[in-house]
């Protein structure tokens, strides 16, 4: 067990995730034996991380300190900052505090995983306050794209560290609701903040973020141009957004269906709090869209990130049992691609644009605005919050860099500005900070399935890759041990890596070196196992294949032991009939496959 390398008397902030990264935010206050987490999110892959489905954190260090954590304190909703919970909470089952939008989505995802009934949630608002022995709790209200976004400030003996979450200031958000508390955050700042740690995301725009009720004019408009059917896609979560297109779609008589499990679990935890208000009438069942004329159709559904199952991709493709693609149809495209999803995105577009939908996509329409503040708001922020020291979050390295000189030309001295990564640990006083310790276990975690224990390593993604780009070559051979025999084989078989009706010399010659590494293995080894007759015939074939091709496929050696002639005799006659399947199924089907005719010495006694 790591122990962290600071004095008694002095508070720990640390990342888990969050920095130098978008997503996987998740940050920790410390003071003696106890821990406050804010936020618990995951990353979402990029292309190379093949069959990933998540990257989350490693939980290790606070695994082993989990007596020590008071509670998970959620900013807002969001996947990035809720969606590594489930796979948290099967480690740690920690208290979760969270707004009441936020805490919807989160029971749906426990749920989900079977882990609702064991876990302690406590719903909160702005106003409350949480205490603990020696750290307390409070919340400010800010605005982002999704409602019951909140600010966090721990209280801790040497001073307050405020984490902003995800935030801009909007001033005129929609649907009356209220707008970002100033009071609380200048009172914070009056009091004194001894560490900001705040969101870097739009660090690189120079200026401040339009509001949503900007967004909710030009949806108006373009609905009000639209005389056929809206697909409208969106972030399930960005309740702001759907409630634009709802009211939009209401004041035109449109019906709306609802498509995609996350849009009809927002839609009713919206309705449900009040930040929706669809009348009952105006729902219909997915069944009944072709009951009404075009226009008064409105489709609201998910896949608005190119996601390969989501419900958009489904229509796109065809495979949707409900829906597809329609002359006269619109769809709109109220989110711009996050990072990793920007070839996916352009490629469903493309697809619906050929299916002869009309797409409207990006802010080059002014139908997307950003949740994140940009560098007037993050000054804005830093006017209100006066903080002693300053650390960057919830960026890039270079957003963390411009918004420390933010920070500088708000009065913060540029020693008191500190751009960490994960695991960084800084030590406070109310007086001092210090960059005092790195925890080393802070890696990436990469989730290949639902479960926390369904990860895969950087050896498996490494092969993951291999494959992808140098393909798979199959070995197969039966041998008999006892008389140190080739009974069947070898048979070469290609994927990925060359189209083996076009290389049959390199298969004959592949097919011979196998051939060989068997014998020599017979020759060299009074007694052969397994295991060295395959590392044999993967050694000589890369050697072989690399010198031929330049590329280095993986070698998959599939070698059958027989210890009997009956066993013999039976394998033979199988992979007669087999082979001969083989090439009718090959003439019919047209696959890059073939079954590479024995070597004729293949059945030959060899002797030692």
């Amino acid at each position: 067990m790591q122990k962290l390398k600071i004095k008694n008397n002095e508070v720990a902030f640390y990342a888990v995730g969050g920095l130098g990264e978008i997503g996987k935010n998740m940050y920790c206050v410390q003071f003696q034996d106890e821990i406050i987490v804010i936020d618990c999110g995951v990353l979402f892959p990029e292309d190379e991380l093949l069959g990933v489905d998540y990257v989350i954190q490693n939980y290790d260090y606070l695994v082993e300190n989990k007596d020590k954590i008071k509670g998970i304190f959620i900013t807002h909703g969001h996947e990035d900052h809720i969606g590594g919970l489930p796979f948290f909470l099967q480690k740690v089952n920690a208290p979760i505090y969270a707004g009441p939008f936020a805490m919807s989505l989160i029971r749906g995802k426990l749920d989900e995983k079977h882990l609702l009934r064991d876990a302690e949630l406590h719903e909160i608002n702005e106003f409350d306050t949480v205490h603990f022995k020696k750290l307390w709790v409070s919340f400010f209200r800010t605005t982002h794209s999704i409602p019951d976004t909140l600010g966090v400030a721990v209280h801790t003996p040497q001073g307050t560290i405020v984490q902003t979450g995800d935030f801009k200031f909007d001033l005129t958000p929609v649907g009356n609701l209220p707008a970002p508390n100033f009071q609380q955050m200048a009172k914070l700042g009056e009091e004194g903040v001894l560490l900001l740690t705040s969101d870097s995301t739009n660090a690189e725009r120079p200026q401040f973020t339009k509001s949503e009720r900007w967004v909710d004019i030009h949806i108006r408009r373009v609905f009000e141009r639209i005389k056929g059917r809206i697909i409208f896609a969106s972030f399930a979560s960005n309740v702001y957004r759907l409630r634009e297109a709802v009211d939009a779609a209401l004041k035109q008589g449109r019906k709306i269906a609802v498509f995609g499990r996350s849009m009809e679990n927002a839609i009713e935890a919206g309705q449900r709090l009040g930040y929706l208000n669809i009348p009952e009438k105006s729902l219909i069942d997915p069944n009944e869209i072709n009951s009404y004329p075009p226009e008064k159709v409105l489709i609201m559904c998910t896949g608005s990130q190119g996601e390969p199952m989501a419900a958009l991709s489904r229509i796109a493709n065809g495979t949707h049992r409900q829906i597809s693609i329609q002359p006269g149809d619109t769809v709109v495209f109220s989110s711009n691609p996050i990072p990793g999803n920007t070839i996916s995105v352009n490629a469903l577009i493309n697809k619906l644009e050929e299916d002869g939908a009309e797409v409207i996509h990006g802010y080059v329409n002014n139908i997307h605005t950003s949740g994140h503040g940009g560098q007037i708001d993050e000054e804005l922020m830093l006017r209100l919050m006066k903080p002693k020291f300053f650390a960057p979050v919830h960026g890039e390295y270079r957003m963390q860099k411009i918004h420390t000189k933010l920070a500088q030309l708000t009065g913060v001295p540029k020693d008191h500005c500190f751009i960490l990564q994960n695991g960084d640990v800084l030590a406070l006083t109310k007086d001092t900070c210090r960059l005092a310790d790195h925890i080393d276990s802070m890696g990436d975690v990469y989730i290949d399935g639902r479960d926390v224990n369904d990860s895969v390593g950087n050896p498996e993604i490494r092969e993951r890759r291999m494959l992808s780009e140098e393909g798979v070559v199959t070995a197969i051979a039966v041998i008999d041990m006892k008389d140190k025999q080739i009974v069947a084989g070898p048979d070469i078989v290609s994927r990925g890596f060359v189209y083996m009706h076009e290389s049959q010399e390199l298969i004959k010659a592949a097919n011979h070196e196998v051939f060989w590494a068997i014998l020599n293995t017979f020759k060299n080894h009074a007694h052969p196992d397994r295991r060295v007759i395959n590392r044999t015939i993967v050694s000589r074939l890369q050697k072989l294949l690399y010198q031929r091709t330049g590329r280095r496929p993986v070698i998959i050696p599939m070698v059958t032991i027989l210890n009997d002639s009956e066993g013999r005799k039976e394998v033979g006659e199988k992979r007669h009939n087999n082979h001969h399947r083989g090439h009718h199924s090959h003439r019919g089907t047209n696959q890059h496959q073939q079954t590479a005719k024995p070597n004729h010495q293949s059945t030959e006694k060899v002797t030692e």
